[in-house]
Parts: C-alpha cells; structure tokens; sequence
C-alpha cells in the first residue's frame, strides 16, 4: 500500500523534511512548517479520532494532543463535555492552528500552547493524552522520558490514546 499518486513529490517532500530535521533537530520541525513541509498533517482530523468522539468513546474531562500541529485533531475533540490544550513548539505550527480554528462554534473548549513537551508543566492532570505523530517525531533516546512525561500528565485513571504506524501492515506490501 504505497503511495502512488503523486509519490515523486511526496518522496522528495519527505526527502527534504528529513535533511531539516537531521540538520536542525527542534528547529528543524519549525523550518517544516514554514516551507509548507508537512506531509504528516492529513489536512482534516484522524478518522478515528472523529469516531470514538461521535460514539461517546473518549474520556470526558480534560484532554491534551502534544505535536498538534494543525490542530484538526483538538478541534474535532473539543466539546462541552471535553476541554483540549494543543500542544506544540513550532511557532508556525501554532499560528496555523489558532488560524485554521479561529471560527470554530467550538472555540471555547480548546486551546493551542506553543511549549515544549519535555519542559511544560500543566496547570492539571489529564483525563485524556492523544498522540498521532508526536511519539513517532521524537528521537528514540527520548521516548522513555515522553512515557515518563505521559504518566506524570496524565490522571491515574487517566486514558493515554495513541495510533501507530502499521509496521507489518506497509512491509507486508513492500515484501509479501
């Protein structure tokens, strides 16, 4: 299941995302969002994400995206029921989301912060941490302290929602 439509500039989009963020690490990611280098961001909310909100499936409370980027994903949470803090470094990142969701009926369940993750104390707990793309941005060395920060975020009844790449689902089409 590869891309084909498209795949030369997608894989020189990607090509290049990569150089920037190699060569400047955080300020790489923000040098991605001002070159519009952004592949990662679908342009609409997570699918699944829009259907465990429409089912009554995610916790109610608070919520917290870290590398929201856009910001489709905390809108498409954000109701009465459910406040949403995006969070994100980038600068541009964070423009683009307050300006995407600047109209939204739903404004006053959200909020978009640009903080680092790693450094960032909340005012709360969390009854609901989503990650996307965050997780997988990160360098590995980081990834016990992102758990680390996880579980120090998160309420202990808490629910942390997260979506990985299907590993075995893309190699199974590239080596059947």
């Amino acid at each position: 299941m590869l891309i084909e439509e498209g795949s030369v500039q997608f894989n020189s989009e990607v090509h290049r995302m990569q150089q920037l963020v190699g060569d400047e690490t955080s300020g790489g990611w923000e040098s991605c969002w001002e070159q519009g280098l952004t592949p990662w961001d679908l342009g609409h909310p997570t699918p699944i994400i829009l259907h465990l909100h429409q089912t009554g499936a995610l916790p109610k409370g608070r919520a917290l995206v870290p590398g929201c980027g856009s910001g489709y994903d905390v809108v498409a949470m954000a109701c009465s029921e459910r406040y949403v803090v995006g969070l994100d470094f980038s600068h541009t990142a964070n423009e683009k989301a307050v300006e995407l969701s600047s109209s939204s009926p739903n404004s006053s369940y959200f909020t978009f912060l640009k903080e680092d993750f790693f450094t960032w104390q909340p005012p709360e707990l969390f009854d609901l941490i989503f990650d996307y793309t965050f997780f997988c941005a990160i360098e590995p060395e980081m990834r016990s302290r992102w758990a680390c920060r996880v579980q120090e975020m998160l309420k202990p009844d808490g629910e942390l929602v997260t979506l990985m790449f299907p590993v075995l689902i893309f190699l199974s089409h590239i080596f059947p």
